[in-house]
């Protein structure tokens, strides 16, 4: 399926390559046994974020970005885009985090424990989940090592072994709490992101892309919104024309 994507700039990777050896797919669901540690199994949700990690931790780059499959980029981008006097920002929302999202609360207490903190402090708390999101290898490689560290067992078990868990906020996490602090970071995200799960029409929409910063660079429409194909496809074509356009033009979008 993304063999056609291959060139001079591109490497296609398979999911088992970021994978320890023990773990397989189970036949017909989404889950993987990890034969080091069989229960609980590992959800596909977790086993993704697994690839994640090790793709970031293993390939030799200077920094990684994470993209959401639902995520279309708007704007050219490079390394460039996401640093600030030379220095690679980490997005951190600082009270984002507030009694309406308990899943990342959840989350987070799960990062802290794989860590070797503390459960996080009642009230608001530091949000670390963003898109697109970008990653220093060498802090990537340092916070697994951490995992370890304080758990005994390869991060890979430690880490499929969780019920609850999210990459982002182990990453922020490990840069917040043990390392103290980014070098550079930001609570703005360069993306129009709609998560909720209530469809949108291609006017609705068009007004929302209306809205996006100068410096946009992408669009994360969820799936799980339930907006239709074509009603994605016309209006993120019509702010393609808007981009192109200078924002002089009124965005083309459909009723």
């Amino acid at each position: 399926m993304f063999r056609m994507l291959l060139n001079s700039r591109t490497e296609i990777h398979e999911a088992g390559e970021f994978l320890p050896s023990s773990m397989w797919k189970a036949p017909g669901v989404n889950l993987w046994i990890n034969r080091s540690h069989p229960w609980p199994p590992v959800r596909g949700w977790i086993a993704q974020q697994l690839i994640k990690l090790s793709a970031s931790a293993t390939l030799k780059a200077d920094a990684v970005l994470l993209v959401d499959s639902d995520m279309v980029m708007v704007a050219p981008t490079d390394i460039e885009s996401f640093r600030k006097d030379g220095l690679l920002e980490m997005y951190r929302n600082p009270g984002a985090i507030h009694s309406g999202l308990p899943r990342h609360r959840v989350w987070l207490e799960s990062a802290r424990a794989l860590l070797g903190l503390d459960p996080p402090e009642t009230g608001t708390l530091t949000d670390y989940i963003c898109w697109p999101c970008v990653w220093d290898p060498e802090i990537v490689r340092a916070t697994l090592k951490r995992v370890e560290d304080v758990s005994g067992r390869p991060w890979q078990s430690a880490i499929g072994s969780q019920l609850h868990f999210s990459e982002m906020m182990l990453y922020g996490t490990y840069v917040d709490e043990v390392q103290g602090g980014p070098p550079a970071a930001t609570s703005r995200m360069k993306s129009v992101n709609y998560s909720d799960e209530v469809p949108l029409n291609g006017a609705e929409i068009t007004r929302m892309l209306h809205g996006a910063p100068a410096d946009v660079l992408s669009v994360m429409i969820s799936a799980k919104s339930g907006v239709t194909h074509e009603h994605r496809t016309q209006a993120l074509a019509g702010f393609a024309d808007y981009l192109a356009a200078g924002r002089d033009s009124t965005p083309r979008g459909i009723s």
